[in-house]
């Protein structure tokens, strides 16, 4: 495990003794199915420019909601089973410390939640020594309904976007920014679509991202040939936008269903079928 990450950085002249599940040499984007922790305290420190992660919510409770005019459970997998207020905080802060050691000294993470992790997130980056830089909220264009109708529809998620220390000068492509807000300072609040049926042409993780917003963070927050990171890439949003903006991508994830959909996403950018994403 220790020789897998720095050999990340010469995708043609690798000798790594535990191959990654998919590479894409030309594009410099690799997939590797492992554990996060496991995975997470072989990567030398100061080492990744960008970390883009949707961890574990902890929604997978027993309940309902609605999905395409449809009741279904809540339930996403035994990784998203709920713990604990204690246990999901040592979860945070175990991963987020390890984030937080191998960005580079001006590098920055984004990290994606609702009410039953953000908070702990939020205090886990500021427990680690990062700096946070704004707290996005993300409206969905188009939520399900509440089927209990005992409270507000649930239309909104957060991301947390942080650099490393007090002391990051992080990257912020601020005119681009603001000429993708019709020339105006870009807000913290995005008016996004959800996942579209493009999006789910091989298949859809449970807790897919749309791409639109995906492709926002690192917009506003990399240049082109920055490495980026995600330690729970699912069918990999963040990969497939890494390959269509020139960004270098390195996801891990232990499903490898999950990685088998990231594949056909990747492979499918190389073809006349782009959208099928």
């Amino acid at each position: 495990m220790s020789e897998i990450f720095p050999n990340i950085f010469d995708f043609e002249n690798r000798s790594i003794t535990a191959p990654p599940y998919y590479i894409d040499v030309q594009s410099k984007i690799m997939l590797f199915n492992f554990d996060t922790f496991s995975f997470l305290s072989q990567i030398p420190d100061n080492s990744v420019d960008l970390i883009f992660s949707d961890p574990p919510y902890f929604l997978s409770s027993g309940g309902i909601t609605c999905q395409s005019g449809k009741m279904v459970s809540v339930n996403k997998g035994d990784w998203d089973t709920f713990k604990t207020i204690e246990d999901v905080h040592k979860f945070n802060m175990r991963w987020i410390s390890h984030c937080q050691r191998i960005l580079k000294p001006n590098g920055a993470i984004w990290i994606c939640g609702t009410s039953h992790n953000i908070f702990s997130v939020g205090l886990a980056l500021q427990m680690a020594g990062c700096k946070i830089l704004n707290d996005i909220i993300w409206e969905k264009v188009a939520p399900p309904p509440n089927l209990s109708c005992r409270f507000f529809t649930h239309s909104t998620e957060h991301i947390i976007w942080a650099a490393k220390s007090k002391k990051s000068k992080h990257t912020f492509n601020y005119s681009l920014m603001k000429e993708m807000a019709g020339g105006k300072q870009m807000k913290s609040f995005w008016k996004l679509p959800s996942v579209s049926s493009a999006e789910k042409t091989f298949g859809k993780h449970p807790t897919q991202k749309p791409v639109g917003l995906v492709r926002r963070a690192i917009l506003a927050s990399t240049n082109k040939g920055d490495l980026v990171f995600d330690p729970f890439c699912g069918s990999a949003t963040t990969g497939v936008v890494c390959k269509q903006e020139g960004r270098c991508f390195v996801g891990i994830d232990n499903e490898v269903e999950c990685l088998k959909i990231a594949v056909n996403r990747l492979e499918a950018i190389n073809t006349d079928k782009q959208e099928m994403l």
